[in-house]
C-alpha cells in the first residue's frame, strides 16, 4: 500500500475563461493520479489554492464564477470532496517605470492538489514504454472528443498568441468513466505505460515517452485529423497542429497488440469507445516520426528532440549551477550508445542470511543516533529490525542528559537528513557536540574501541561520522565530505559499484552494481583538508551505465574523486557512505527496477550482513 500525489493547473487559461481553466486543473491532476492504483475516484481529495486580484475590474466576478464552478458542480458531480486549501487574493503588484503607473494582476489560478491511498504501489504505471514486450501499440485517450481547443496552449505562448477557445471539461461523467476503465486495466495488467496529456499537448506526451524508453515511435494521425470538430476548410496544416498541440485532457497508454479488441471494448463498454484512437507503435529507429494519408509529414531523431525539450533547463542550470556539471548532463543526451541502468548482482537477493540468527530468538541492541533535523531514523530503525535487531530510537539530547548510554548497544546508526537546518556546518556542527564535549567525546570514543561494535553513518551521518575521524580506529585516512561540485543539492536515482572492501556491511557484495538514493547538498569526498586517497578503503563509488568509476555528472551528483562515495575502516567495523541504502532496502521502493527483482533489493543484504556479523 501507498498514497499518491499529483497536482494541476492551468492558469494561462483563466484569461480566456476562469472556470474551464479550473475545470481544467482538477482534471489535469485526476489524469495524472490516475496513474497509481487507487481504489475509486471517491478515494481521492483535493487541496484547492486559489489566487485571484480581488478589488480588480471583473477578478471579483471571475473568482465567483470559478469556485461556484469547482465547488458547487464540478467536483460534486466527480464525487470528490475538497477538504483543505488556502487562498491568495491580493495577486496585484504596482510600480512607477519613467514617472508612469504601472500595474500588473494575476489571472484567477487554482493549483490543485489530489491525494489518494494506493491498493498497491507495485502497479503505478509510468510514461516509460516497454520494449521487450513483443508487439504493442498506443492509444489516445481524447477526453477532449476532437475539439483541440488551442487557447492558452503552450504552443499558441511560444508563437506570441492566447487564443479566444480555451479547452474545458463539459462532462464530468467522462473523467469518471475515464478513470474507472484506466483502474480497470490496470488492475487487469494490461496496461504497459501511461502518459496523461497536458502542457505541449499530444506531441510532447509522446516526445517524453519516447525520450523515457530511450525509442523510436511511428505515428499515424488520419483518425484523430477525421475525428476533429472544428472546422478546418481544408487546412491539412491546422488539423496537424491542432491534434498535436490541443492541451486538452487525455492520456496515452501502450498496449499488448493481442490485448487491444479487449482494451477497446472496455472503453466502448463504458461510453468511451468514440475517444479512443490507435495511434501509432515504437519502432527501432530512434527517430519520432508522424504520417498522414500514408506520408511522412514530420521526422526527427530522438536526441536532437532531447536537446531541444531540455535545453530552456540546462541555460537555466548553468546560470544557477556549476556551468560545468549543466554541460555534462546536457551532453549526455547525444550519447546514443547510453545502455541505461544495468544493474547486476552477484548473489541472490532473497536469501535471508540473517535467518539462522534471527531464529535465535536473540536481537541485539542498535542505536538509531539522531539530531535535530534528522529524518531517516524511522525507515533505518525499520531495516534494522527486519535484519534482526531491536532498534532503539536515541537522540543526541538523550546521551547529554544521560538518559541513554552506548554502552549496551552493538551497533550504532547514524541517520541521514538536516542536522541543525543544514547550517552550522551540517553533519559537522553535529560531531562537533560530540568531540567538544569531554564525557560525549569519552563515551563515543570507548563505543569505537570495542572489538565486538560497529557503526554506520549515512548521509548527513556520513559528513559527522568523518568528522569523527580522529576518535574512530582505522579511519585517519577518510575525507571530509564537502559541498557538491554541482553547487546544488542533489536528489537522484544513481548507479553505484561496491567493490572489495575490509567493511562488514558489504560482506559478500563485492561486483554489485545497481541504483541507489541520493539526497545530499555535501557529498564531496574532500581528501585536501584529511585523509589520503591512495590509502583510504573505498566502500561504494559512483559508476556510469557502462559499468565504470566516474567524475562526470549526473552519474556522479556531488564531483568525487573516482566516484568515491562510502569508505570504511580497515577492520570494516565503521563505514560511511553518502547514498540512502536504507530507503531503497525494498524494491518496491525504487522508481525503477527490472520486472525480475522479487521483494528484497540487493541493499537489503548489507544489513543482514551486520547481523551475521555480530552472529
Amino acid at each position: 500500500e501507498g498514497e499518491a500525489m499529483a497536482m494541476g493547473e492551468r492558469t494561462p487559461v483563466a484569461v480566456i475563461d476562469a472556470a474551464a481553466s479550473c475545470r481544467m486543473a482538477i482534471g489535469e491532476a485526476l489524469t495524472n493520479i490516475a496513474s497509481a492504483s487507487i481504489g475509486t475516484i471517491s478515494d481521492i481529495k483535493l487541496s484547492a489554492n486559489w489566487m485571484a486580484a480581488c478589488g480588480q475590474p471583473g477578478q471579483d466576478a471571475a473568482l465567483f464564477d470559478a469556485v461556484k464552478a469547482v465547488g458547487l458542480e464540478f467536483c460534486p458531480a466527480l464525487g470528490i470532496s475538497i477538504p483543505v486549501g488556502k487562498d491568495s487574493l491580493s495577486m496585484r503588484t504596482t510600480w512607477q517605470e519613467a514617472g508612469v503607473d504601472k500595474e500588473v494582476i494575476a489571472p484567477v489560478s487554482l493549483i490543485v492538489s489530489a491525494f489518494s491511498p494506493v491498493s498497491d504501489a507495485r502497479r503505478a504505471l509510468t510514461p516509460q514504454l516497454k520494449t521487450d514486450a513483443g508487439d504493442t501499440v498506443l492509444v489516445l485517450i481524447d477526453l477532449g472528443r476532437g475539439k483541440n481547443r488551442l487557447g492558452a496552449s503552450a504552443l499558441a505562448q511560444v508563437t506570441g498568441q492566447i487564443g479566444h477557445e480555451a479547452p474545458d471539461v463539459e462532462d464530468p461523467q467522462v473523467l469518471v468513466s475515464f478513470f474507472l476503465v484506466i483502474q480497470q486495466l490496470n488492475a487487469e495488467g494490461k496496461l504497459l505505460a501511461y502518459h496523461d496529456r497536458s502542457d505541449g499537448g499530444l506531441f510532447v506526451t509522446l516526445a517524453e515517452m519516447a525520450f523515457a524508453s530511450r525509442t523510436g515511435l511511428q505515428l499515424s494521425l488520419d483518425l484523430l485529423v477525421k475525428a476533429n470538430e472544428v472546422a478546418l476548410s481544408g487546412d491539412l496544416h491546422e488539423s496537424l497542429f491542432r491534434v498535436l498541440f490541443s492541451e486538452e485532457l487525455g492520456a496515452v497508454i501502450q498496449v499488448r497488440a493481442h490485448d487491444l479488441e479487449l482494451v477497446m471494448q472496455c472503453f466502448k463498454a463504458n461510453n468511451l469507445g468514440a475517444v479512443a484512437h490507435v495511434i501509432g507503435t515504437i519502432t527501432g529507429e530512434k527517430c519520432l516520426t508522424v504520417l498522414y494519408g500514408g506520408k511522412t509529414v514530420y521526422s526527427k531523431p530522438l536526441a536532437g528532440l532531447n536537446r531541444l525539450w531540455s535545453e530552456t533547463s540546462w541555460r537555466i542550470a548553468r546560470l544557477r549551477d556549476n556551468p560545468a556539471c549543466a554541460d555534462m548532463e546536457y551532453q549526455r543526451i547525444t550519447d546514443e550508445a547510453d545502455p541505461g541502468m544495468t544493474p547486476f548482482v552477484p548473489f541472490d537477493m532473497q536469501e535471508d542470511i540473517a535467518a539462522p540468527y534471527i531464529a535465535t530468538g536473540v536481537r541485539p541492541k542498535v542505536a538509531i543516533l539522531r539530531e535535530q533535523g534528522s529524518n531517516s531514523h524511522v525507515e533505518t530503525a525499520y531495516v534494522m529490525h527486519k535484519a534482526g535487531f531491536t532498534a532503539v530510537d536515541v537522540h543526541m539530547s538523550d546521551l547529554i542528559a544521560g538518559r541513554i548510554s552506548l554502552t549496551g548497544f552493538k551497533g550504532m546508526i547514524a541517520v541521514g537528513g538536516f542536522s541543525y537546518g543544514d547550517v552550522l556546518g551540517a553533519g559537522e556542527g553535529w560531531a562537533r557536540t560530540i568531540l567538544f564535549n569531554e564525557r560525549l567525546k569519552e563515551q563515543f570514543g570507548a563505543f569505537f574501541e570495542r572489538q565486538d561494535s560497529f557503526a554506520l553513518g549515512i548521509c548527513n551521518g556520513c559528513q559527522m561520522m568523518s568528522n569523527l575521524q580522529s576518535i574512530i580506529p582505522g579511519a585517519v585516512y577518510w575525507p571530509k565530505f564537502t559541498r557538491n561540485r554541482s553547487e546544488q543539492f542533489e536528489a537522484r536515482f544513481t548507479m553505484v559499484e561496491v567493490p572489495q572492501s575490509p567493511s562488514i556491511f558489504f560482506e559478500g557484495m563485492a561486483g554489485l552494481r545497481t541504483p541507489i538514493v541520493v539526497s545530499h547538498g555535501e557529498g564531496f569526498a574532500d581528501f585536501s583538508r584529511h585523509g589520503d586517497r591512495e590509502k583510504v578503503h573505498v566502500a561504494m563509488r559512483y559508476v556510469d551505465h557502462h559499468g565504470l568509476q566516474t567524475e562526470t555528472y549526473p552519474f556522479n551528483p556531488n564531483g568525487s574523486p573516482g566516484g568515491i562515495t562510502a569508505v570504511t575502516t580497515q577492520d570494516g567495523r565503521f563505514t560511511v557512505l553518502m547514498p540512502h541504502a536504507e530507503r531503497v532496502f525494498r524494491t518496491v521502493q525504487h522508481s525503477w527496477h527490472p520486472d525480475s527483482w522479487g521483494e528484497d533489493s540487493p541493499w537489503m543484504r548489507m544489513f543482514r550482513n551486520a547481523r551475521r556479523w555480530i552472529g
